[in-house]
């Protein structure tokens, strides 16, 4: 049996996860959160990473528990993310790496979710929605690659809805699209905004200068409610979305949905998503809260397929990078 731990920090949230041979033993994080109004800068996150991930990777082990000579393969966030945070993580990977004399594997975090999303819901062949703060993408499988087939040309949809969130000062806790999500449902009445469609690629920039200069409009003159405004800028926005997985899914004849990426927690784009492939005859697939957020159960089960398929990371080559497309990496682990 093998077994991987993992080491998730790439944005606000540090988390440490143990997988044996597809098994979870283990997933604790802890999340950075900044007052309302305001957003996570990379210093100021990276020393919150810092102060707590010796305290998380212990909890790991507890909860698994197991002991360092357990562990076959130290797996870290290698990137995309934010600099300071994925170096924070990248240097407590390494140094465990070397004091328990285990293999160090640098991990693509997107493709941590994919697998993370494949494992728990045994989807075959998904086409694949990643959403987060930082990364917006219509993803397949073909040919030793993640491919990917639509994208944002901006910002992603989480960010998009998270600088909203400052707009109208919504809290940041748990996050600013769960209170997004919340305060939708009370929503009644539908503004009109940009709906930015590019073939298959996406764009949230313009939806969001929009909707920031309308807010104080409409909210001062009492035209809409907030609640209004969560409401009509998750239905575009996820409208979006759903318009460019169904064109990859009629692309690849597939008949598999997974939706993976902090954002694909929102229920109201699982069911958005779920009306169409009801219309298609295809399955959606998507996780909870507790896998769809980052964390380090993602990175130690990409770490997994990728270590029982011969990857191993020299320590020379253990950096980090901010810009590590998904589909750069070789896949090797499927057929």
């Amino acid at each position: 049996m093998t077994v991987v731990i993992g080491f998730e920090g790439s944005a606000n949230k540090i988390g440490v996860g143990i997988i044996r041979d597809g098994q979870v033993l283990s997933n604790p994080r802890r999340t950075y959160i900044t007052p309302p109004g305001q957003g996570f800068l990379p210093g100021e996150t990276a020393k919150h990473h810092r102060s707590v991930i010796l305290t998380v990777l212990q909890e790991a082990l507890d909860e698994a528990g197991l002991k360092a000579a357990d562990i076959d393969c130290v797996a870290y966030t290698k990137g995309p993310g934010m600099g300071a945070p994925l170096v924070t993580v990248a240097i407590v990977a390494r140094t465990v790496a070397q004091l328990w004399g285990k293999p160090l594997l640098g991990v693509n975090h997107c493709i941590g979710h994919i697998e993370m999303g494949r494992l728990i819901t045994n989807s075959q062949n998904p086409t694949v929605l990643y959403v987060s703060g930082g990364n917006t993408q219509v993803i397949a499988y073909s040919e030793r690659r993640y491919r990917i087939f639509g994208e944002t040309i901006d910002i992603a949809v989480g960010n998009c809805l998270d600088r909203f969130a400052r707009v109208i000062k919504i809290s940041n806790d748990p996050s600013p699209g769960y209170n997004i999500e919340q305060m939708a449902k009370k929503g009644t009445k539908y503004i009109e905004l940009p709906y930015t469609v590019k073939g298959m690629d996406v764009s949230f920039s313009g939806i969001l200068s929009y909707i920031e200069d309308a807010a104080h409009k409409l909210l001062s003159t009492s035209q809409c409610t907030p609640e209004d405004l969560c409401f009509s800028l998750q239905e575009t926005v996820f409208a979006m979305l759903v318009e460019i997985t169904e064109r990859a899914m009629a692309h690849c004849g597939s008949q598999e949905v997974l939706i993976v990426g902090g954002v694909g927690c929102n229920l109201r784009l699982q069911e958005m998503m779920g009306v169409m492939c009801k219309e298609r005859g295809a399955r959606l697939f998507a996780t909870d809260e507790s896998f769809c957020i980052d964390n380090g159960a993602m990175i130690a089960q990409a770490g997994w397929e990728m270590f029982r398929s011969g990857h191993v990371t020299e320590l020379s080559d253990s950096w980090i990078t901010q810009r590590y497309r998904t589909d750069e990496v070789e896949v090797t682990w499927r057929d």
